[in-house]
C-alpha cells in the first residue's frame, strides 16, 4: 500500500487492485446499486476477478441483491464471496440485523469507507466497483479524495430532475480530476408485456441530449425490467443476463 498527494489530494494505493471504478448517481432512486451489481456480474463472467465496495453506508442494498446475509462474527477484515466469486464488503454484512439503521454523522461514515479501502483483505482483483451513495457530500468526496479511481460511471433516469443532478455529479468529478467513463440511463422505457409497445414511463429519453451537452460517452440505455427487479429482490442478480461491462470499452 502506498500514497501520494498529487494535486493536494492524498491517494492511498492498493497495488493488488488493478482498476477501481466508482458508480454514482447524483440522486437516489435511479438504480445506481443495480447498475453497480450488473457491471460486477458482467465483468466476472468475462473472467475477471471482481469486488464491490459498498460505500452507501446508510442505505446499503448490494448484499440483498446477491443474497448475502449478516455474517455473525465477521470482524470486517475479509469480504464475503458470492456464488460467482465476487468479493463484497458492505456495512450491512457487519450489523446484527440487515434492517438495523445506521445513524451516523459524516466523519464516521467517511472513516468507515476509508477502512473498507485500506483494511479489508481484498486479495488480487482486476476490478473493484464502488457503489457510491447519492449526492456530492461527504461519502462520495471521501472516495474521490483517497481512492485512485480509474473512472466514474454516472447513472441517470429520463426525468429532468435526474438530468439536472447528473450535471452536478459531472461537475464534482471534474473538480476532483476524476475521469467520467460514461452515462447509463436506467429505467428509460418499459416494453408492454401484452402489446410489446415501448412505453416511456418517465418521459422521453434524455441520454443523447446529456451526452451531447457534456461530451460524456453513452454506455447504455436500460429499460424497466420486472425480471431484474425480481432477481434483485430474491438475491439472485448473478443469474440476470447482462453484458453491461463490455459496453464501457466499446
Amino acid at each position: 500500500m502506498s500514497s501520494d498527494k498529487s494535486s493536494g489530494i492524498e491517494k492511498i494505493h492498493r497495488p493488488e487492485i488493478k482498476h477501481v471504478i466508482a458508480v454514482g448517481s447524483g440522486k437516489g432512486g435511479v438504480g445506481k446499486s443495480s447498475v453497480t451489481a450488473l457491471l460486477a456480474v458482467s465483468a466476472c463472467r468475462e473472467g475477471f476477478k471482481v469486488g464491490i465496495l459498498d460505500a452507501d453506508i446508510t442505505g446499503p442494498s448490494i448484499p440483498k441483491m446477491f443474497g448475502l446475509k449478516t455474517i455473525s462474527g465477521n470482524k470486517g477484515f475479509a469480504p464475503v464471496e458470492t456464488s460467482l466469486g465476487i468479493k463484497i464488503m458492505s456495512l450491512n454484512l457487519l450489523l446484527p440485523s440487515e434492517d438495523d439503521p445506521v445513524i451516523w454523522r459524516g466523519p464516521l461514515i467517511g472513516g468507515t469507507i476509508k477502512q473498507f479501502w485500506t483494511e479489508i483483505d481484498w486479495g488480487e482483483l482486476d476490478y473493484l466497483f464502488i457503489d457510491l451513495p447519492p449526492g456530492t457530500a461527504d461519502a462520495p468526496l471521501t472516495v474521490m479524495q483517497i481512492i485512485p479511481l480509474d473512472g466514474l460511471v454516472i447513472v441517470s433516469s429520463p426525468q429532468d430532475l435526474a438530468v439536472m443532478v447528473v450535471k452536478k455529479a459531472l461537475k464534482m468529478a471534474g473538480a476532483m480530476n476524476i475521469p467520467v467513463l460514461g452515462l447509463v440511463e436506467n429505467m428509460s422505457y418499459l416494453i408492454c408485456p401484452s402489446c410489446q409497445e415501448k412505453l416511456e414511463i418517465f418521459g422521453p429519453s434524455k441520454a443523447k441530449e446529456v451526452t451531447t451537452l457534456t461530451g460524456v460517452p453513452l454506455i447504455d440505455i436500460l429499460p424497466l425490467d420486472k425480471k431484474l427487479a425480481e432477481y434483485c429482490d430474491n438475491g439472485t442478480i448473478e443469474q440476470y443476463d447482462t453484458e453491461l461491462f463490455k459496453k464501457i470499452h466499446a
